[in-house]
């Protein structure tokens, strides 16, 4: 791969302004197959509120409008453009489609009747984030796709035309009309097997949503341990009307690359953000926590801090600059 980025040492990229501390792979891999469990898992079928394709093209075009499809997925009309973050469709976050993290609930919407995408999002190339199968079950309806620096081979791969594939490095960033979105860095890594770590980049994201009365700003910080990076990309880029935080996941053996619900409450504050919705969490086992803890603990923490938090259940739509209502939604599923 050829770039002159100031994190990448010819061959693998790398975070700035170091690398964060973690086990060796393979101990972080004996520890997450032999540790005890404890409610990992949802007893039943988490609940979710089905979108309609309708429903959702009536949505005025004049607002932003989020919704959560699960773990880090989202669905986002940007002043009338319509994209995709993230998406994973599949039942498992895996390589493999009979082994590896099942999700707790179904997808909120119908997949196969969904309307052309003006643009698609990849953060970086881990399995909960991008999927192969979904990438090549949906592709043909999505006009472009904007990841990070060699993910667009994965993409090409997955069978994406490689004219529709915009890479950017941290930093960079790219205007579709009134949408422009922003890469910037995240403290984490990269890879889909033993032996390509970090030869793809990740990163997180700034989409900026021009309408004829304002401008609306998102942050989507992908999956990242908490750094200094959230504070100086507030201090450029914000103050943001929602920043969606990666809550979830978490663990002391990987402290580095993914964050507490404290540090998540924390990043939001450094970004100046007005709502934190927090995500990455409660579709997938991918850590030894409870699976309802990140939106209970972040719940406290927000409270305690003063931080406007929504929570909407998978599938409910949130318009950005509304005052978002209280919906514990998850507490009757916990035992």
């Amino acid at each position: 791969m050829k770039t002159t980025s100031d994190h990448f040492d010819g061959k693998y990229f790398f975070n700035q302004p170091a690398e964060p501390q973690m086990e060796s792979a393979w101990k972080i891999w004996w520890y997450f197959l032999t540790a005890t469990r404890i409610d990992t898992v949802p007893a039943q079928t988490l609940p979710v509120q089905t979108l309609s394709w309708p429903k959702w093209q009536e949505l005025p075009a004049n607002n932003v409008h989020v919704v959560r499809l699960g773990h880090a997925s989202l669905l986002l009309k940007l002043h009338g453009q319509q994209w995709l973050v993230d998406p994973v469709f599949s039942e498992r976050a895996s390589p493999l489609s009979f082994a590896g993290p099942k999700r707790f609930h179904p997808v909120p919407i119908d997949v196969n009747t969904m309307p052309m995408m003006d643009g698609l999002l990849i953060s970086h190339d881990h399995y909960d984030h991008l999927d192969a199968a979904t990438i090549e079950r949906i592709h043909p309806k999505v006009k472009q796709f904007v990841t990070t620096l060699g993910v667009g081979k994965r993409l090409q791969g997955f069978g994406v035309p490689a004219e529709k594939i915009t890479e950017l490095d941290w930093h960079q960033s790219i205007r579709f009309s009134n949408v422009n979105i922003t890469a910037q860095p995240a403290q984490h890594f990269s890879g889909r097997g033993l032996f390509d770590r970090n030869t793809t980049l990740w990163a997180s994201w700034v989409i900026e949503s021009q309408s004829d009365e304002h401008l609306t700003k998102l942050y989507f910080s992908s999956d990242s341990g908490y750094f200094d990076g959230f504070k100086k990309t507030g201090e450029k880029h914000g103050p943001f009307d929602l920043a969606l935080i990666e809550s979830g996941a978490w663990d002391k053996m990987w402290a580095g690359i993914h964050m507490t619900p404290e540090q998540s409450v924390q990043a939001h504050i450094d970004l100046q953000a007005r709502v934190m919705m927090p995500v990455h969490n409660s579709t997938f086992d991918l850590a030894l926590h409870p699976w309802h803890e990140p939106l209970e603990r972040v719940t406290a923490v927000a409270q305690q801090r003063g931080t406007l938090l929504a929570t909407p259940m998978m599938g409910e739509v949130y318009t950005v600059g509304t005052v978002p209502k209280v919906n514990h939604w998850w507490r009757a599923y916990m035992r």
